[in-house]
């Protein structure tokens, strides 16, 4: 089985290169983030995968946020959000859930959490905290998309950067350690536990992706029989490629899992 998980930063922008990217890559699922649309305006945009055998789910409600699975493995069991009633603003279009090929997906878009004082980041913390209700670690997992979070300074270009802003601080990397003690491996770090420059996002501005000034913020984070079953964990760096990409890239280039 091989996923995906990409937040392709607005689906209307970037549904050719989803399309190119089923073809380069064959996943047997994707998981994307941001689609930024309803749920009306993404079914036409998604018909021609369905073409090409994926069933297809989608949330959204406005032109924020969004989230989708497509899976030729299968789509059962499809849940949208939290748990039991969902008031604003935990009813945004964060969270999709699904099982595909026996495994239960979990497709995550974390709020940002904009800065440490806003209030923005206490909902990002409450969020996190909510995701691991969603988790059960006696089946096999694979809890993946946009967290929003770089789990410790390895995953940063320039940790000192970071040290009184959001995706790094205390809280959030301890809600991260919070889930990983539910039973779950950072499968992307497990297998590569020493590797810098290892990163999944970087800024628009000029420079930053020629010059690997990132953030590891896409994770996947798997049940220990998913780790198991893992052979491979790499980040398509060429998707976000302004040289090879052709139009304008997603800033998050494409986390991909090989399962045996």
């Amino acid at each position: 089985m091989r996923i995906v998980s990409w937040n392709v930063n607005s689906i209307r922008s970037r549904h050719e290169r989803v399309t190119a990217l089923l073809s380069r890559h064959q996943p047997d699922v994707v998981l994307l983030q941001e689609t930024k649309c309803t749920d009306e305006t993404f079914g036409p945009i998604a018909a021609p995968w369905q073409d090409l055998g994926y069933e297809i789910a989608h949330h959204g409600i406005n032109h924020w946020n969004g989230v989708a699975i497509l899976s030729s493995c299968g789509l059962d069991d499809i849940e949208i959000g939290f748990p039991g009633t969902n008031r604003e603003p935990y009813d945004e279009a964060r969270l999709l859930s699904a099982t595909c090929g026996g495994v239960r997906m979990h497709n995550v878009y974390v709020p940002n959490g904009r800065e440490l004082d806003d209030p923005h980041y206490l909902f990002k913390l409450v969020w996190l905290e909510r995701l691991r209700t969603v988790i059960d670690p006696t089946r096999p997992t694979v809890l993946a998309g946009d967290f929003n979070v770089a789990p410790a300074d390895i995953d940063i270009y320039d940790p000192k950067r970071f040290r009184r802003s959001t995706h790094a601080s205390p809280a959030e990397r301890a809600a991260i350690d919070a889930l990983l003690d539910l039973g779950l491996v950072d499968i992307g770090r497990d297998l590569a536990p020493d590797t810098e420059g290892l990163f999944t996002f970087w800024n628009y501005r000029p420079g930053q992706y020629e010059r690997n000034r990132g953030l590891r913020i896409d994770l996947a984070l798997v049940t220990r029989d998913i780790a198991a079953r893992t052979s491979r964990v790499w980040i398509d760096t060429a998707e976000r490629a302004p040289t090879t990409s052709g139009e304008k890239p997603s800033d998050h280039a494409p986390l991909l899992l090989d399962l045996d």
